[in-house]
């Protein structure tokens, strides 16, 4: 089984009226989805999450409320992501050869950008737990 961790990161949106989102861009699936990663040995899964989107988007981030987890078939192996919502705490993104994009969306335009479904369920979730 494969673990993983990631955040549905946010930040208050710049006009002051509610939250944007992080999305980022995997060249090699060509998909967009929420920054997610795997655990590495003795990490944590709360550490693999902020490790995971430092690393996929750049910035920091304070864990917040648990959300679903995602439990689907990756390359015919199961596996499991653990996620939080996670508040944005500061920081630049960098394109790297794992992740070529990243993109601060408002909620309805990042739920139409999200590649799977069951990201667009974490969203949801997301934006139920910080209402």
């Amino acid at each position: 089984m494969i673990l993983a961790a990631g955040c549905v990161l946010w930040r208050p949106a710049p006009s002051g009226q509610g939250v944007e989102i992080a999305l980022v861009h995997r060249p090699k699936y060509g998909d967009w989805s929420h920054p997610k990663g795997k655990l590495k040995s003795g990490e944590s899964i709360e550490e693999c999450a902020v490790r995971e989107v430092q690393e996929e988007t750049g910035h920091s981030c304070a864990l917040g409320p648990r959300l679903p987890t995602a439990r689907y078939l990756a390359n015919g192996r199961p596996k499991v992501v653990t996620y939080w919502s996670a508040r944005a705490l500061g920081g630049s993104f960098t394109p790297s050869t794992e992740v070529d994009r990243m993109a601060w969306l408002p909620p309805e335009e990042a739920r139409s950008r999200l590649t799977q479904p069951r990201d667009r369920e974490l969203l949801d979730a997301m934006l139920t737990s910080t209402s």
